[in-house]
């Protein structure tokens, strides 16, 4: 039986802009901004490039949470597509995790991405010579 593949830290503006496929396990940050509790639904915003992302969180799993506005927050979950509102992220996890430095938390998910490819061009270059 083969496990799921480890959730991967996307972006909130990735997610918002539908570039990441229903289904796909996934890590992404933001602000909260608001948190309907009658609608399991909460809603992240982060800013890119001068302009606000806004991901939908369907928080079912996960309540009751002590919604804080305002306060970061890390989520682990995965998409789901709707009509209404384009790509949510169903959450299993939903952290706080003010006073986190969001600049550094984006260099340390970029380097992670250079070295996942990084890794995976040598695992195919020694593929290619056997």
């Amino acid at each position: 039986m083969m496990l799921p593949a480890a959730a991967v830290f996307h972006f909130p503006w990735e997610i918002s802009s539908g570039a990441v496929q229903e289904g796909d396990s996934v890590r992404t940050f933001g602000r909260l901004v608001s948190y309907e509790p009658e609608e399991s639904r909460a809603t992240l915003s982060a800013q890119h490039a001068s302009k606000e992302h806004h991901v939908v969180i369907h928080t079912m799993f996960v309540e009751p949470f002590d919604a804080i506005i305002g306060a970061q927050y890390i989520i682990l979950g995965e998409i789901e597509n709707t009509e209404s509102v384009g790509s949510v992220v169903r959450a299993r996890v939903l952290n706080c995790v003010d006073g986190v430095n969001i600049a550094l938390l984006q260099k340390a998910i970029n380097e992670q991405r250079s070295f996942f490819e990084e890794r995976k061009c040598k695992q195919n270059e020694a593929a290619n010579k056997t």
